[in-house]
């Protein structure tokens, strides 16, 4: 069996080295220019450098995205960046145009090339042509299902294969909309995407101005771009067995939080299936633990065919949200058992969290004894980012996280 590569987002230096330290063989990060993502906090040139230093030490890659649709005034600064994360290591660029892609291989010809799902690509002949150009690796459109991946992969064994399997899901196809552009000036298609598909609609008639009609049976209006995320964690077999090389997780502006529960949870699933498919059994707790994060309803997208009714979310936008993640573990002392931890959310002595760790199951703990800096008993970490101290009922790691259900 072929390596499968679980392929992360980093929206900063920390979200890189979380998400390698959590099991990510790869993570792909955006400069601060020409990647689809300007809310993330994104990569100077020295924190590019260093993610890729840190990224190589652990024997791991890092992707940088420039698949935004280039205009004339892009393409020479474009060019000059090939050429700079060539220089950094970059152990490979994503983009969607095909001048970029010519842009490329001229100024850094040995940088491997991967295409952006951005650039629609749904079928064989589109994955062939790419990868006979010079691409390594092409991303497959979301709208693809498992039979449709199979296909392409069986046309194309020589060309690597990469597809969503964990996010957010965008209602225009493969994310090249226009109706942020057009509604607030900001143009998703150069990376300041306003999500106008998360707002509340109603119908106006053009006889009728000022009347508004609910879209939907709600008199608020109706969230009617507003998808589902997608989520395929209990189908880890059939991603594998379709062809694909590289299961991607998207979300570079979620939290530090989200990409180590969502990374671990995969890596498990996708090792207990590498270790042994014919008795793989699919475990619900890493279900359970993936909606331990902020989410929408979760679906299966269009693998299985173009989604039932109900891949929309027509009464909010609102995010389902069951647990905080209150505080990161900065350092341990194994004499002692105490940990330093740097507070997210607030929290009590005597409440019940959640300790996760990098490649390590969960426990649950109740908290006892906490001081703060100065070594003073305290019985709550209500200081936004306050360091504190905290007796640990197991041992920990730097950059374990402690969750806490909330009430």
């Amino acid at each position: 069996m072929k390596k499968i590569e679980l392929l992360a987002p980093a929206g900063n230096l920390y979200k890189l080295k979380i998400a390698l330290k959590y099991g990510a063989d790869a993570v792909y990060i955006g400069g601060e220019a020409f990647s689809l993502r300007s809310a993330a906090d994104n990569f100077t040139r020295d924190e590019m450098a260093e993610g890729i230093d840190y990224a190589h030490k652990m024997g791991k890659k890092v992707y940088v995205t420039a698949n935004i649709i280039p205009h004339n005034s892009d393409l020479e600064p474009m060019e000059n960046y090939f050429r700079e994360i060539y220089a950094l290591g970059a152990d490979a660029v994503l983009v969607s145009d095909l001048g970029a892609f010519f842009l490329c291989k001229k100024a850094a010809p040995g940088l491997d090339i991967h295409i952006s799902t951005q650039a629609n690509n749904t079928n064989y002949e589109t994955v062939r042509v790419w990868h006979e150009m010079g691409a390594s690796r092409v991303v497959l459109a979301r709208e693809m299902t498992i039979g449709e991946v199979r296909e392409i992969s069986d046309k194309n064994p020589n060309c690597e294969l990469e597809a969503f399997v964990h996010g957010a899901m965008c209602v225009s196809y493969s994310g090249r909309c226009l109706l942020s552009n057009y509604m607030t000036c900001r143009d998703s298609n150069q990376g300041a995407c306003s999500h106008p598909c998360r707002w509340n609609y109603s119908l106006v008639e053009e006889k009728r101005p000022g009347e508004y009609y609910p879209v939907y049976e709600n008199d608020r209006g109706t969230f009617i771009f507003n998808s589902k995320d997608l989520c395929m964690i209990n189908h880890i077999p059939e991603l594998i067995e379709s062809g694909i090389t590289s299961l991607k997780i998207e979300g570079r502006v979620k939290s530090e939080y989200y990409v180590a529960t969502i990374v671990q949870a995969y890596r498990n699933a996708i090792d207990a299936y590498i270790s042994d498919p014919g008795n793989y059994v699919y475990d619900e707790k890493l279900y359970e633990e993936i909606c331990k994060v902020s989410h929408r309803e979760y679906y299966t997208g269009f693998f299985f065919g173009i989604p039932p009714e109900g891949a929309q979310i027509y009464g909010s936008s609102s995010y389902i949200r069951d647990y905080d993640i209150v505080g990161i573990v900065e350092e341990y002392d194994e004499k002692t058992g105490i940990a330093r931890v740097s507070q997210r959310n607030r929290f009590f002595v005597g409440d019940e969290v959640e300790v996760i760790q990098p490649m390590r199951p969960y426990f649950t703990q109740t908290v006892g004894e906490m001081t703060d800096e100065n070594g003073l008993p305290i019985e709550a970490a209500r200081h936004a980012a306050m360091t504190l101290y905290m007796k640990m009922d197991r041992p920990v790691v730097k950059d374990s996280m402690i969750r806490k259900k909330r009430i």
